[in-house]
């Protein structure tokens, strides 16, 4: 599970942040094709910020949808999955977005 080692980076960047003060909320973006699972973050950020400043901060996650333009129709479009598939049949496709992973805020007392 990648989430684990993904939480701690982030608890990390955190703390690495605010320090000792005590942080009440977390807000995370992670998008669709990112590749990790928010529900698993979820799970082990509880684990994770045990014993530190960010112990019983709530965690928000934004989960943007993914979007691609195609190379051979020029058709841009969302995408679901991590499957890039255009409706015109092609797969040479540029992922515009959907694949973020930050810390975009916090709060502190």
């Amino acid at each position: 599970m990648h989430e684990l080692s993904i939480t701690q980076s982030i608890v990390e960047a955190v703390l690495d942040r605010t320090g000792e003060r005590k942080v009440t909320v977390v807000n995370l973006t992670i998008g669709r094709l990112s590749g990790v699972v928010p529900d698993a973050v979820r799970f082990c950020f509880d684990l994770v910020a045990d014993g530190t400043p960010l112990a019983g901060a709530e965690l928000r996650i934004e989960e943007p949808v993914g979007a691609a333009v195609c190379r051979s129709c020029a058709l841009e479009f969302e995408l679901a999955d991590p499957i890039p598939l255009c409706r015109c049949g092609s797969a040479d496709v540029s992922i515009l977005r959907g694949r973020e992973l930050s810390v975009t805020s916090v709060k502190v007392l």
